[in-house]
C-alpha cells in the first residue's frame, strides 16, 4: 500500500503573501505610469523647458533659425538671377512685336496685338513679316540671329481654310463644307538670306487667299539669342531659342482679322564659350553656399523625422498602457496630439528646399534651364520655413492666440464656405450667360469669378456698373438687380457672418485662456503627478544660472511647472 503524505494547512500561501504580490504588481504599474508620464511631459515641453530639465540643447530650434537665414538668402540670390531672365524674355517679346508686326504701336489691343480690316492690310502684314525676317541681322539691336547651320528651317507659313465651296451673301445663300484643310509652305533660310528684300512673287499661288473660306494664317520661325546682361552680376550668360508664331485669325469672318503674336523662349546650353575674369570664382562660391544649404536642410530633415518616429513609439506606449490599466481606447483627438504637424511641414519644406537647391546648382552650372520649377520649389519652401516660426511663438501663451483661433475656427469656416460657395457659383454661371455678351468682365467663367471676388472686397464697383452696354434694356435692368443683390448679400451678410465665425472662435479661445481649456484623457493622465523635473531644473539653475539665461530666451516661472502645452 502506498501512503500519501498529509499536507499541512499551514503550507498554503497566506493572504498577506497574495497582498504582497498584488502590491508589488501595483507598484510596478505605478512605476511604469510615472515613467510614461515623465516621458510624455518631456515630449510636450518647449525647447527652453527641455534644456532646463535635462540640459538638452535645442538643436532643432537653432537649426530652424539658421535655416531661415540661409534659405532666405538663397531665395534672394536666385530671385535676382531669375528677374534678369524674366526681363530678358519680356523685352525680347516687345522687340519682336515692333520688328514683325506692321503698324504696331506698342500697346496690345485686348488679348491680341493688332487688327486689320482690308485685304491689302492683311497681305501687307504677311509679307512684312517675311521681309523683316530676311533682314533681321541688319535690323535688330539685340543679339538675335538665325539658327545654327545644321538647323536652318527658315519660315513656316500655314493657312487653314474650309473646303472649297461658295458663299453668296447678297441672296443669303451659302454652300459650306465644314472640313478644315491646312496647307503649309517652308521658306528655307538659305533662300531668304540671299535676297536683300524677299520677293512677293515666290509661290504666288500659295498666297492667293480666298477670304470667304480662310480661317487663319500662321507664320512660325525660330531665332537665337544670348543674354549678356548676366555678366554684370557675375553670372554665366544664357543662350535662348525664341519660338515665335504670328497668327492672322479670321475665324469669326466678321471683317476683323486679329493678329496674335506668341513668343516662347527656351534656355539652352551655350556651346564653346570662354569667359575670363572672376565670374567662375563667383559661381563656385554660390555653388558651395547651395551645397551648405542642402546639408543644413538634410540635417533638419533627419532630426524632424527622428522626432516623429519617437513620437509614434511614445504614442504606442501610451495607447497600450491606457488600454491595460483603464480598459479604454485613446480618443482620436489625443492620438493626433502626438503627430506634430509642424514637423511634417518642416519635412516637406526641407525636401522642397533640397530638390530646389539641386536644381538651382544645375541651373547655375548651365546644365539645366527649369527656372519655373525651381522658383516654385524654393518659393514654397521659404514660405513654409517662415510659417514654421509660428510654432516656437506658440509656446508663449500671449502669442499662441493666432494658432489656436485658426484651429478652432477652421472646421466652422470650411462648412460655411461650402454653403456660401454654392450661392457664389450660382451668381457666377448666371452672370456669365446673361451679362457675358454685354460686359467684358463677364465674358468667361474665370473672369466672372475674379470680378465677383473683387466686388466682395469692395474693388472696382463703379466701373463694373458703368461698363455694362445698354443695347438691351431688359439686360441692363437685370444687371442692376444682379449686382445690387450680389453685393448686398455677400458684403453685408456672408462676409459679416464669416468674420463673426472667426471672432466667436477668438472669444472662445480667450475665455479658455482665462478660465482653463477643456481637459482630455491625456491631460488628466499628465496631471495625476507633479513630476515636471522641478528638482532637476532648480539644481541646474543653481549650477548654471547665466548659461540658462543666455540659451533659454523665455524665462520660466516655477508656478508654470504644472502647465503643459499640447501640440
Amino acid at each position: 500500500m502506498f501512503t500519501f503524505p498529509i499536507t499541512n494547512a499551514s503550507s498554503v500561501p497566506e493572504d498577506d503573501e497574495m497582498l504582497e504580490i498584488g502590491s508589488a504588481m501595483e507598484s510596478e504599474v505605478e512605476r511604469e505610469a510615472e515613467k510614461l508620464r515623465e516621458d510624455l511631459k518631456f515630449y510636450f515641453m518647449s525647447p527652453c523647458d527641455k534644456y532646463r530639465a535635462r540640459r538638452q540643447i535645442p538643436w532643432k530650434l537653432a537649426l530652424q533659425v539658421l535655416k531661415i537665414v540661409m534659405v532666405t538668402t538663397q531665395l534672394i540670390l536666385f530671385g535676382l538671377s531669375n528677374q534678369l531672365v524674366v526681363s530678358f524674355k519680356e523685352e525680347n517679346t516687345a522687340a519682336f512685336k515692333h520688328l514683325f508686326l506692321k503698324g504696331y504701336t506698342g500697346v496690345d489691343e485686348d488679348d491680341y496685338s493688332r487688327t486689320v480690316y482690308t485685304q491689302k492690310d492683311l497681305y501687307d502684314g504677311i509679307f512684312y513679316v517675311i521681309d523683316q525676317y530676311c533682314q533681321i541681322g541688319n535690323l535688330s539691336l539685340g543679339t538675335v540671329s538665325y539658327e545654327s547651320e545644321e538647323k536652318r528651317k527658315g519660315l513656316k507659313i500655314c493657312k487653314q481654310h474650309y473646303h472649297r465651296e461658295r458663299i453668296y451673301s447678297s441672296n443669303d445663300t451659302f454652300y459650306i463644307n465644314p472640313a478644315v484643310e491646312t496647307e503649309c509652305l517652308h521658306l528655307e533660310q538659305e533662300l531668304l538670306a540671299n535676297r536683300p528684300s524677299c520677293d512677293r512673287n515666290v509661290n504666288s499661288s500659295f498666297f492667293n487667299l480666298e477670304f470667304y473660306r480662310l480661317i487663319k494664317v500662321e507664320i512660325s520661325f525660330r531665332l537665337k539669342g544670348i543674354d549678356l546682361q548676366t555678366i554684370r552680376v557675375r553670372e554665366l550668360p544664357d543662350c535662348y531659342t525664341f519660338h515665335n508664331k504670328i497668327t492672322f485669325n479670321n475665324q469669326a469672318h466678321s471683317g476683323k482679322v486679329k493678329i496674335f503674336f506668341e513668343s516662347d523662349a527656351t534656355i539652352q546650353d551655350c556651346k564653346d564659350w570662354h569667359i575670363s575674369g572672376s565670374i567662375q570664382k563667383n559661381t563656385h562660391y554660390i555653388l558651395a553656399f547651395d551645397a551648405f544649404v542642402i546639408l543644413t536642410c538634410l540635417t533638419s530633415l533627419i532630426l524632424c523625422s527622428r522626432s516623429i518616429v519617437l513620437a509614434i513609439k511614445l504614442l504606442r506606449r501610451f495607447v497600450r498602457f491606457f488600454l491595460n490599466k483603464y480598459n479604454r481606447h485613446v480618443s482620436s483627438a489625443d492620438r493626433l496630439e502626438f503627430i506634430n504637424g509642424w514637423y511634417v511641414m518642416v519635412i516637406i519644406s526641407d525636401l522642397m528646399t533640397i530638390i530646389g537647391s539641386v536644381m538651382k546648382m544645375e541651373i547655375k552650372a548651365k546644365n539645366l534651364t527649369s527656372y519655373d520649377v525651381c522658383s516654385l520649389l524654393l518659393g514654397t519652401s521659404t514660405l513654409l520655413v517662415w510659417v514654421g516660426v509660428i510654432r516656437y511663438l506658440g509656446y508663449f501663451q500671449k502669442y499662441n492666440v493666432l494658432i489656436l483661433t485658426m484651429q478652432a475656427s477652421f472646421p466652422k469656416v470650411l462648412r460655411f464656405c461650402c454653403c456660401a460657395g454654392m450661392i457664389y457659383l450660382g451668381y457666377t454661371f448666371c452672370g456669365w450667360i446673361v451679362l457675358g455678351p454685354y460686359h467684358e468682365k463677364f465674358e468667361d467663367l474665370n473672369t466672372v469669378a475674379e470680378c465677383l471676388f473683387s466686388l466682395v472686397n469692395g474693388d472696382d464697383m463703379f466701373a463694373t456698373f458703368a461698363q455694362i452696354q445698354q443695347k438691351s434694356t431688359l439686360v441692363w435692368l437685370f444687371s442692376r438687380l444682379y449686382l445690387y443683390s450680389f453685393m448686398s448679400l455677400f458684403i453685408y451678410m456672408v462676409l459679416s457672418l464669416f468674420i463673426a465665425l472667426i471672432t466667436d472662435s477668438y472669444e472662445t479661445i480667450k475665455n479658455y485662456q482665462q478660465n482653463g481649456f477643456p481637459t482630455t484623457d491625456l491631460q488628466e493622465f499628465l496631471r495625476d503627478s507633479d513630476v515636471v523635473f522641478g528638482t532637476r531644473t532648480q539644481n541646474c539653475e543653481r549650477r548654471w544660472p547665466d548659461a540658462a539665461a543666455l540659451i533659454c530666451c523665455c524665462p520660466r516661472n516655477r508656478g508654470d511647472d504644472d502647465s503643459i502645452l499640447i501640440n
